[in-house]
């Protein structure tokens, strides 16, 4: 018997940042999914999702054919299949998880994650597999195999674990930051999200945007742009694509300014919080990825003491969640009050084997 599992993230700073070649920093949380199987003695897969109410079935025979929209079972098998990986047995698996679903916490990530390591162990003559490569062959399933808008970000959080800078620009750069914080309440807002149509939308409106800078300014680039340069791009852009241009630039400022607080200890806990709170004023007002539940509950954590809060992932429903030193269990109790289900998290380990007992059958 193999048990395996990952945790779900929040993205600290830079929301919509990634896929356009800027740093993220997130952080792993203490709600996890697992998968827990067996080998069989044929090639057949049974999984049997408890949690939602659903069982699949399908043969490790050969490249699999999808069968619904998202069809990461699948899609891993056949990723590692084209990579050499085989499997002479399938297996009996069970997948349970707390992570809240279509949220903004990365519970799909953390799922592709947990099933690619999984499978890896299962493979034939199953190979050791660093942190980094299992994020790329998650990534691989998740979002290139389906041709999804989403950058790297939640691969590598929910495989590495703890808080992790991202850097993609001009490569893949992955730090730890070894930081010890304080306490993080998710509020899960149970508002369903369309994550695919809000990542397409934001993305397609700022790459708009560079594109018709870059016509006229041609050695424009969003990795080197700073706010107080910004006024000289005016003539190419009305108001509302210069509001986007000075948005999407700051919000890359924050995300850097937050990586040199987090690497000083003992953390300045209120000046992470202002830097939370200016993000979620402009992921609200500038990219309007927020809504007005979500904005009730940030409003009630702040006010119960939360030195800041924003929302998590690409947005229009899922989850918020506040940062606080020394107060989550009031915290909790406001964003429930403002219509919210708290969880009070702590920083995580990434995906992990937890435990093999080898039983055949």
């Amino acid at each position: 018997m193999l048990r395996v599992s990952s945790p779900g993230r929040i993205c600290l700073f830079g929301e919509h940042q990634d896929y356009l070649s800027l740093p993220v920093i997130a952080c792993a949380i203490s709600l996890r999914v697992s998968i827990e199987g067996s080998r069989r003695d044929d090639r057949q897969v049974s999984l049997n999702l408890p949690d939602i109410g659903k069982s699949i079935e399908f043969s490790l025979a050969g490249e699999l054919t999808y069968l619904e929209d998202r069809d990461y079972f699948r899609s891993a098998v056949n990723v590692l299949l084209r990579d050499g990986f085989s499997f002479s047995n399938g297996f009996d698996c069970t997948v349970h998880g707390n992570i809240p679903i279509s949220a903004g916490t990365s519970s799909s990530s953390a799922l592709t994650a947990a099933w690619v390591k999984f499978l890896v162990h299962m493979s034939d003559g199953a190979r050791a597999l660093s942190a980094e490569a299992l994020a790329e062959y998650a990534y691989r399933a998740e979002v290139l195999e389906f041709s999804e808008p989403g950058g790297m970000m939640d691969q590598y959080a929910t495989a590495l674990g703890g808080v992790v800078l991202i850097e993609s620009h001009p490569q893949i750069r992955v730090s730890r930051l070894s930081v010890k914080m304080g306490s993080i309440v998710l509020g899960d807002s149970v508002e369903p999200k369309d994550t695919m149509s809000i990542l397409s939308r934001v993305k397609r409106q700022v790459f708009e945007v560079c594109d018709l800078v870059k016509r006229k300014y041609p050695d424009f680039s969003l990795q080197g742009a700073t706010v107080g340069e910004l006024d000289a791009f005016a003539p190419a852009l009305n108001d509302e694509q210069s509001q986007l241009l000075r948005a999407t630039v700051r919000n890359h400022e924050i995300t850097r300014e937050a990586a040199e607080v987090l690497a000083v200890q003992p953390l300045d806990h209120t000046r992470l919080g202002a830097l939370l709170n200016e993000h979620q004023q402009i992921l609200r007002d500038v990219l309007r990825i927020s809504t007005p539940k979500i904005d009730r509950m940030i409003a009630a954590a702040l006010a119960a003491g939360a030195a800041g809060a924003k929302i998590s992932g690409s947005g229009g429903g899922g989850c918020m969640f506040a940062y606080t030193a020394d107060r989550p269990e009031e915290i909790a109790r406001a964003i429930s009050k403002a219509g919210g289900k708290p969880y009070i998290v702590q920083v995580d380990d990434g995906t992990r084997v937890e435990s093999t007992r080898w039983t055949e059958g």
